[in-house]
């Protein structure tokens, strides 16, 4: 199409990538979600965690077979071991604590933990996310130690960990990523 310049052609190419990608994948994980009698709950731990990954951002998997593996274990992983784990209250208010702390210093780290193909250059955007970041990890610990439902108080318990440690360098090396802001900030361009 004459009429698009190669940047926005750039753009359709990734979204169709995406798309070509998350369908087959959506597909797989709800399959293997009732295979398993997880369905509900892994599409409740989804919804759950969309909005930190959203803000706080995380490493990716390179390859399509990778991120069906991967989501697997943190969506339907998550929902399958939260119906069998029971934590006592002061046992779930030490581990809530040390996540949060956890989460504290990933977030002051690495967060919005963006990607080469997809670098987060705004320094207003980046404070936002970040700032966003705490209080939406924040909020999800509160209401895991407020919620009554002890399933639910797990997928939030394992998904702000998951979610948090998907931040770090060291998921980031795992999955053979690089934070986008540092590449850029290595070629010696600036935050805009």
């Amino acid at each position: 199409m004459p009429e698009i310049d190669d940047e926005r052609a750039e753009v359709i190419n990734y979204g169709l990538q995406l798309l070509i990608g998350e369908i087959p994948k959506t597909i797989i994980q709800i399959l293997i979600a009732y295979i398993l009698g997880v369905l509900p709950l892994t599409i409740l731990a989804i919804l759950l965690v969309t909005p930190y990954r959203i803000v706080s951002g995380g490493a990716h998997c390179i390859t399509h077979i990778e991120c069906v593996i991967a989501t697997a274990l943190f969506y339907i992983g998550n929902a399958f071991i939260s119906q069998h784990i029971i934590l006592d209250r002061p046992v779930q208010y030490i581990i809530t604590a040390l996540v949060w702390i956890f989460g504290i210093y990933a977030i002051t780290r690495y967060a919005p933990a963006d990607t080469v193909a997809v670098p987060i250059l705004r320094k207003k955007e980046r404070k936002t996310k970040k700032i966003l970041s705490y209080i939406v990890m924040t909020i999800m610990l509160i209401v895991s130690l407020i919620i009554q439902n002890t399933v639910i108080s797990n997928i939030l318990l394992i998904a702000t960990f998951l979610q948090t440690f998907a931040l770090t360098r060291f998921m980031y090396k795992i999955t053979r990523n690089k934070y986008g802001y540092e590449e850029y900030m290595k070629n010696g361009e600036k935050l805009s």
